[in-house]
């Protein structure tokens, strides 16, 4: 049990039965009445954003979690397929728990693998991931007064806006949390 003191964002707590995360958290003094703690929560099996009050100094459950670097092997119809690089252990993670990291994963790429109470409850890439380009249409000089953009398809299904003078073949590097284009490498 964790007192609302001791929350931290990141942190995993038991709320009604439910495993959430906290986002962000605001400790609230108000002149009349009593303290009270703002929360906003993801809860860790459907993704859904909830906001929540509790009182000071209340207390919830923590759940213990922990996080693994782990690279993708490959994907079986709608299984995932990574290793432990500590224990060199398989994991097959359904495509429900991986969710939009596809986008962002090739064969041998790391990801880290959140687990909470030993089950697998999601899987976050690296803050860029570089892809190659795969479909776009050609880039016509003089398209355009300023940077001019177009669409690309990545070599994941991932489709980002890109420079004009982009062409398939290419590698480009994604923030993953943004999915947008940064550079071209």
């Amino acid at each position: 049990m964790i007192s609302t003191n001791q929350f931290r964002n990141g942190s995993a707590i038991r709320v009604d039965g439910k495993r959430f995360t906290i986002l962000n958290f605001q400790h609230v003094k108000p002149g009349k009445g009593h303290a009270f703690v703002r929360t906003r929560l993801r809860n860790m099996d459907t993704g859904a954003v909830i906001e929540r009050t509790f009182r000071a100094g209340e207390k919830v459950e923590s759940i213990r979690t922990d996080s693994r670097p782990m690279t993708f092997l490959y994907r079986d119809g709608d299984l995932y397929y990574f290793m432990d690089q500590e224990t060199y252990e398989q994991v097959a993670i359904p495509e429900e728990v991986v969710g939009e990291t596809k986008h962002f994963i090739t064969p041998n790429g790391e990801v880290s693998v959140l687990y909470a109470d030993g089950e697998v409850v999601s899987v976050e890439p690296p803050a860029h991931v570089e892809l190659e380009v795969v479909e776009t249409d050609p880039g016509v000089r003089g398209d355009t007064a300023t940077g001019g953009s177009k669409p690309a398809t990545l070599e994941t299904g991932l489709v980002v806006q890109v420079p004009l003078f982009v062409s398939v073949g290419d590698r480009v590097r994604v923030d993953t949390r943004t999915r947008e284009y940064q550079t071209r490498v």
